[in-house]
């Protein structure tokens, strides 16, 4: 890359066509949560669960908000959630990312719908 110095570049970045890629920090998701025997969590998670979302390069922390009707998420289940990123990140729909907490992947998912 020339004409950039190595300060200017930080991990996550994303190399693009100028206006080819929007940040976002609101999206529907499709996740599989991994369970124990797979190196998963040991106990389900509830609305507001705030994990790391791993995408590319880097990770950015998220809140989860949980459909209607639904109160936990037990590992091995497949879910529909929406998440909030506190931080805007360069993504399309169909991106995949993993759910990391304390260090470890607890599960993993595609972006199905950009909401803001």
């Amino acid at each position: 890359l020339r004409g950039v110095d190595r300060e200017g570049v930080e991990r996550g970045q994303v190399l693009c066509k100028p206006g080819s890629v929007q940040p976002h920090t609101k999206f529907e998701a499709e996740a599989y949560i991994l369970t124990k025997d797979e190196g998963g969590r040991h106990t389900p998670f509830f609305a507001n669960y705030r994990p790391q979302f791993y995408f590319r390069t880097t990770d950015v922390t998220g809140t989860v908000t949980l459909p209607e009707g639904t109160e936990m998420v037990m590992p091995g289940d497949n879910l529909k959630f929406e998440v909030e990123l506190i931080a805007p990140i360069a993504m399309e729909d169909g991106l995949r990312f993993a759910i990391r907490e304390g260090g470890r992947t607890v599960g993993a998912g595609v972006v199905s719908k950009i909401l803001a």
